[in-house]
Order: structure tokens, then sequence, then C-alpha cells
């Protein structure tokens, strides 16, 4: 999902907003100049070696003032744990510029797929291990499924395109989007 997000930077010089920046682990991929992210966890970057190439930090969305403006927006296994993923969608499509980029990798989270993937590897650590059933806590983490995200995207953005690791969005691990032409009209009325 890393190097799919970063396919774009061929120069360094894209202003780029990581959104669930978590522990940096993106900047191993692409050295983008200047380039802010948005975590709420300070724990999870605090001590990363990564720090130092981060311009700005922010806790919420909502602490950027719409006149910044990115040449790209990404995100990596951020948008299914979003609650109120709508909002973030449209407050990124105000703060890209023109024709800026929106990139997000998901897990393909909501078909067989991915549900036989954690569940056999992860779900069956936890069990084995907890004693606990890992889907109430998966329920409570991924609150937005792959379609839906796909959804919202595609409300907010004129173009898009979507790839996925496997053989098609049903029999996937992950989903890969590329969304331009935001609809700054749209945005503008929903967040109203």
């Amino acid at each position: 999902m890393h190097k799919k997000v970063a396919k774009d930077v061929k120069r360094t010089k894209k202003s780029t907003l990581e959104i669930g920046a978590g522990t940096l682990n993106q900047l191993k991929y692409e050295k983008t100049n200047p380039y802010d992210i948005v975590e709420p966890f300070t724990k999870l970057y605090v001590n990363s070696p990564y720090k130092a190439h981060v311009r700005n930090i922010y806790k919420d969305i909502d602490e950027i003032d719409i006149s910044t403006k990115y040449d790209r927006i990404i995100s990596i296994a951020t948008f299914e744990h979003i609650l109120d993923l709508p909002k973030v969608v449209a407050k990124s499509v105000l703060l890209l510029n023109k024709e800026g980029v929106l990139r997000v990798a998901i897990p393909n989270e909501g078909t067989l797929l991915w549900k036989l993937g954690w569940k056999l590897t992860t779900g069956l650590e936890f069990k084995l291990k907890y004693g606990l059933d890992y889907g109430i806590l998966m329920k409570h983490e991924h609150v937005n499924t792959a379609d839906e995200i796909e959804n919202i995207l595609y409300h907010f953005f004129k173009k898009h395109h979507c790839s996925c690791f496997g053989t098609g969005k049903i029999l996937a691990f992950y989903r890969f989007y590329e969304c331009f032409e935001p609809n700054v009209e749209l945005a503008e009325k929903y967040l109203a």
C-alpha cells in the first residue's frame, strides 16, 4: 500500500498532507516537501526518526486553514477508522490545489476475502492468546467498509481510479484510490 501511494512522487516539491500518519512509516517510501500530517495519537510518531521531515503536525484536519493548499493528500489504512469520513473527505477537497490528487489505500473491509484474511491470522492468534473474539474489536475499529469509502470518494471527486490487490473488488485484500477534480462546490455545501 505504501509503495502504491508513493508511486506518483517523481519530484520532491509536491506539497503533501498525510491523514492518519501513525508512526510516519510512509516517509520510508517518499521524500516530498513540504510534508504535513494529521495524527491525533502523539505517541505513535513522537520518537520517529522521520519526524524531522514533517513541517506541520495537526491533531485534526479542522485545525488546517482552508487557505493552505496541497498538491496531494494521502492516507494509508486510515479511512476505515474515521467516524465522520464524509467531513474529512470534504475538507480534503478544500485543501487540495485545483490539480491536486487524493491518494488513498484501504483494506478491503466488508468483503469475504478480507474477513477470512484476518480471521485466519490475527483473529486466530487473538483467540488463542486472550480467549476473546477479535471480530468484536474489528466492528469497533473498522467503522467504514471499502464500498462505503468508495461511495464517499466518488461523491466528492469528479474523476477517480480504483485498483485492487487481488482479482477485483470482491476478491482483493486491499484497494487503492486515486481521486482527481475535487468538487469544491459540493464540499463547501456539505461543510456549511
